[in-house]
């Protein structure tokens, strides 16, 4: 059943945003292909929403029909090869009660991914990653329905064609509806802490699955990155800004301006990481370039725009300069509307553009 003018700003993590036209909550894979068959009859387009936790809605709202794919169950299985355990989540199952059910059963691979909101449906469109993992290591396939043919097609990696922060599912929103994703995990009591944060708040690059969640989780915490009711920067989509990825060449030429600019004192204080291809953004890059990533947060607050920056309702996390904060009595436009100020500052002063993490619901254009 389709039900008219329903609220979003509840159904978002940033609490903004107008009314879905026409809203349909879908517990069953047929219930899915029926809502997507009425909404051809009605000549309405038709925008998918799983948990609100990525996504940045218009102050005019959704005209046409939100759906929500509420499917749930989790199953295991046997795999071959190196990975002893399949394990297949239904897109409406929340992601972190799925990393916490794989914990509890000693399969390793999801623990870094801990605390991030949200549900499984966005994770393979995202491409989610935190702390060294990333979702793209471990999915073996998607099942998803085709919004032309309303077949039911799975998709494996070559398809999904997974970038830093991206993959075709997200290139192609119109056309794929996630049903399920599949993971290949394994039989591990203890994974890897990769990330130099991570292992620097553990004081060892290994630990139990456990220890290395409650960590991650920890850091999450520190930053106001775990959903809690009680915190001023409650209202976020998390990172704004995807990390930026240059080539070595684009990154000393940044340090250097930073130097000449003071904002730092050597060349080697600019933060930078190693990079591989698939992690490159959509501007060309030079076959066989070395690649090093950026941390956006980095060039933010060098920028101009610190901790706690706020212009009305609207700011900066106090804790973290990734994530734009609704404090409420804002607006999704107001939300944008900064956002540019920030991303016009970086660019002015590194002549680099950020790119944006959120999905941009009910706007005419992109509006970043």
């Amino acid at each position: 059943m389709f039900t008219p003018d329903v609220p979003l700003a509840p159904r978002t993590t940033l609490g903004l945003g107008g009314p879905a036209r026409w809203f349909a909550r879908c517990t069953t894979e047929a219930e899915v292909r029926g809502a997507l068959l009425r909404a051809r009859d009605l000549g309405l387009d038709v925008t998918v929403l799983g948990g609100g936790s990525n996504v940045v809605v218009s102050d005019a709202g959704i005209d046409g029909l939100v759906l929500e794919p509420a499917l749930r169950g989790l199953a295991l299985e046997r795999a071959s090869g190196a990975r002893a355990t399949r394990l297949r989540v239904a897109a409406g199952e929340p992601w972190d009660e799925v990393v916490a059910f794989t914990l509890a059963r000693g399969l390793a691979g999801l623990e870094c991914l801990s605390g991030i909101p949200g549900s499984t449906g966005a994770v393979p469109v995202q491409n989610v990653g935190a702390y060294g993992q990333e979702v793209a290591t471990l999915i073996s396939q998607v099942r998803v329905l085709d919004r032309h043919s309303l077949e039911i097609v799975e998709l494996g990696p070559a398809e999904l064609a997974f970038g830093y922060r991206d993959s075709a599912l997200r290139r192609d929103p119109q056309r794929w509806l996630v049903l399920e994703v599949v993971l290949d995990l394994e039989m591990r009591a203890t994974g890897r802490a990769d990330y130099a944060e991570l292992a620097q708040a553990l004081g060892r690059d290994e630990a139990p699955l456990a220890e290395l969640r409650a960590a991650v989780l920890a850091l999450r915490r520190s930053k106001s990155m775990v959903p809690d009711p009680a915190d001023e920067n409650r209202r976020s989509v998390g990172s704004f800004w995807k990390n930026p990825v240059v080539t070595a060449e684009h990154a000393e030429r940044i340090a250097a301006h930073s130097v000449a600019t003071g904002l730092c004192a050597r060349p080697e204080d600019l933060p930078r990481f190693p990079a591989d291809a698939r992690r490159a953004s959509a501007d060309a890059t030079p076959a066989g370039a070395s690649l090093v990533k950026l941390p956006a947060a980095w060039l933010v607050e060098r920028a101009g725009f610190t901790r706690g920056h706020r212009r009305g309702p609207i700011g900066l996390s106090s804790k973290h300069a990734l994530a734009l904060v609704h404090h409420g009595g804002g607006s999704s436009t107001a939300i944008v509307e900064f956002a540019r100020a920030i991303r016009d500052g970086v660019e002015g002063r590194f002549s680099m553009r950020l790119e944006p993490e959120p999905i941009f619901l009910g706007f005419a254009t992109p509006p970043l």
